[in-house]
């Protein structure tokens, strides 16, 4: 009786469904549980279907494949949210998905008030970001098939996690892809505070909610940061676009016996100074420098300096494969500059976040430009964000960060 009733809930559910088929052959990716759809691949679609609907894709034979998100005018033109049958996405659907990522951070091992609650397709709702600082979650919603669905989102969020804000950051540059404006401000609950101060690991790390990169942080490199302290002691060390300071104040804290940072953000680098007074360091052993990286790093060379430990943590480069070749050059120069101002002995940590760059193609620019420098080098560590950025094994686009721990 059970599985009769499933049966007809399933029929009735599917009956008034807008429909995607697929062309024939081209349904093996979802088959492999990949998440994403290109228009590509689509034979045909029902009449009347709008951004943000829920569609059933099927083979050309009517057979079931997934449940996804619908985006009209991008060349992602669906995301899946569900590969089970059975299932029905309605607000019962999306309470069990935020609750379920909620729960599974709850465990971690983490001294932090900040994290990432839920990571887009890695946690099973392509589009959506919520990050939390302390008592403010920040959502993104970056597709069109899930934007139409922020005030039911907001509305889960606040009641699943407790938080007292729920603000809105839906204003990255790949919402233009899908057809959709920027939109930054509050959607729920209280108004952000004065100052959102975080902390991570001991350290207070204020954080610009409302116009800061990304949500207002990288809360995806906190292992880096704590990895930075433990090889900072006694070191001269360098930050190349050190943003808010806070590889710099790790270091620190860490014992390093001089920091140069880096970054052409005057705005950035103001914070960066508020950071360092807010955690009581030393304002001597740190120096703020207003320039362009790369030729602040030409400068450094022609003038000898030398560091011990050098971290190079630049902006996206490539954020699509088409992207890739143009970035591969920025990486090599970047690289190859920063092994050339390394000590003997040293440590060089140094990272892509672009989409369009694999792990594999890092290590190879990275390889190159010691090559280059005529740096022999050795990878100590491969570096990546903490456990609240999973990625979902059959959605390897979800690994964006990648970074190299080398020792000289």
């Amino acid at each position: 009786m059970r599985k009769l009733y499933g049966a007809l809930a399933t029929a009735r559910y599917n009956a008034g469904m807008k429909k995607m088929m697929l062309k024939s052959g081209r349904e093996k990716s979802l088959l492999r549980r990949h998440p994403w759809i290109f228009s590509g691949a689509v034979q045909s679609v029902d009449d009347g279907t709008t951004s943000g609907d829920v569609i059933r894709v099927q083979t050309v034979d009517g057979g079931f494949l997934a449940y996804a998100a619908f985006s009209a005018k991008s060349q992602i033109i669906a995301r899946v949210l569900s590969f089970d049958e059975r299932d029905t996405v309605d607000e019962a659907f999306y309470r069990q998905r935020i609750r379920t990522a909620i729960a599974r951070r709850a465990h971690l091992n983490v001294e932090t008030d900040a994290m990432r609650l839920f990571h887009a397709e890695s946690d099973g709702v392509p589009g959506l970001i919520a990050d939390r600082y302390g008592d403010v979650i920040v959502l993104q919603l970056l597709t069109a098939g899930i934007d139409p669905h922020r005030a039911l989102l907001a509305k889960l969020f606040m009641e699943e996690s407790g938080a007292n804000t729920i603000f809105e950051r839906s204003d990255a540059d790949v919402r233009e892809l899908e057809g959709l404006h920027a939109r930054n401000g509050l959607i729920a609950g209280q108004p952000l505070p004065v100052e959102t101060v975080i902390t991570e690991n001991a350290m207070k790390i204020a954080v610009d909610i409302a116009h800061g990169h990304k949500t207002g942080f990288y809360l995806d490199q906190r292992d880096s940061r704590a990895l930075t302290k433990s090889l900072a002691h006694n070191a001269d060390v360098l930050n190349c676009f050190c943003y808010t300071g806070t590889m710099s104040v790790a270091a620190l804290t860490g014992g390093a016996r001089s920091v140069l940072s880096i970054d052409s953000s005057a705005p950035s680098l103001q914070m960066a100074a508020h950071n360092l007074q807010i955690n009581n360091q030393d304002a001597s052993r740190v120096e703020w420098l207003d320039a362009d990286v790369f030729l602040a790093l030409r400068k450094l060379r022609d003038q000898a300096k030398s560091f011990d430990l050098i971290i190079l943590d630049p902006p996206k480069f490539a954020p699509t494969a088409q992207h890739a070749e143009k970035a591969a050059r920025a990486y090599k120069d970047i690289n190859l500059l920063g092994l050339k101002l390394l000590r003997p002995g040293g440590h060089l940590m140094t990272f892509s976040c672009s989409g369009g760059i694999s792990a594999e193609l890092f290590q190879k620019i990275v390889a190159g430009a010691a090559l280059d420098a005529h740096v022999d080098a050795q990878i100590v560590q491969r570096l990546g964000p903490g456990a609240d950025h999973p990625v979902a094994l059959h959605f390897p686009e979800g690994d964006y960060l990648k970074g190299l721990l080398l020792r000289r």
